[in-house]
């Protein structure tokens, strides 16, 4: 069945077990170092990695770019935007090929970019994105301040977030079929039969082969000795 986002909420997940509350999103939004921003220019939509940081209060996220770069030029024409970011952990080995998985949580935000212009407003959220990543230094004391000129030079946004979603895929290990002796155990620890059905075949049409074999070379025999 396809997947229709009219008919379901975008933000809901469709497996429950793996969803992420409210609170488990924000810890990830804090924590995480680089999220990807899709934007569209008519049909063609466009991703970057970018810094950014999230606001509890504002309910809102921050970033920026080059003041005439493309994410802008998108932006202006469509301010809808995609917001994705991730943290990875371990892979997970498995005996069934397609059980191998990764540890991983994710967040999903859909929303509309605005363009900051005030520059009071674009110090202040590039102070905070600085305040993120550099946060035990301390500006003007470990570095000078933002100034004008940098300031025109950069392009300040925030996406006003209409919905989110997030997914917590983080096992500790995978469910493997146990193998004993060679055979597979079905979960119950007992020996799967269906794959033992399989081994019998092949072992009679083996016998079969063998024992045409035999009869070949036994009247192969019969004839040099008896008939020569």
């Amino acid at each position: 069945m396809s997947y229709d986002p009219n008919k379901k909420p975008i933000q809901q997940s469709r497996i429950a077990e793996f969803v992420m509350s409210d609170k488990q999103i924000v810890n990830l939004l804090i924590k995480t170092d680089v999220g990807h921003i899709a934007t569209r220019d008519k049909n063609q939509p466009f991703i970057i990695p970018t810094t950014f940081w999230y606001s509890k209060e504002n309910h809102e996220i921050y970033f920026h770019s080059n003041a005439f770069g493309r994410i802008k030029y998108n932006v202006s024409q469509n301010p809808e935007v995609c917001f994705e970011c991730f943290e990875s952990g371990r892979l997970l080995p498995s005996n069934i090929p397609l059980e191998k998985s990764i540890q991983y949580k994710s967040v999903i935000i859909f929303g509309k970019v605005i363009v900051i212009d005030d520059k009071n407003q674009k110090r202040e959220i590039l102070n905070g994105l600085l305040n993120k990543y550099f946060g035990e230094m301390k500006s003007g004391k470990d570095y000078r301040p933002i100034t004008d000129t940098e300031l025109k030079q950069t392009s300040v946004y925030k996406i006003k977030i209409d919905q989110w979603s997030g997914k917590n895929n983080w096992p500790e290990k995978l469910n493997k079929q146990k193998i004993m002796n060679g055979q597979i155990l079905n979960p119950n620890g007992l020996i799967d039969t269906k794959p033992l059905a399989h081994h019998k075949v092949f072992l009679i049409l083996h016998l079969m082969l063998l024992y045409q074999c035999l009869m070949a070379l036994m009247s192969e025999l019969y004839f040099h000795m008896y008939l020569q």
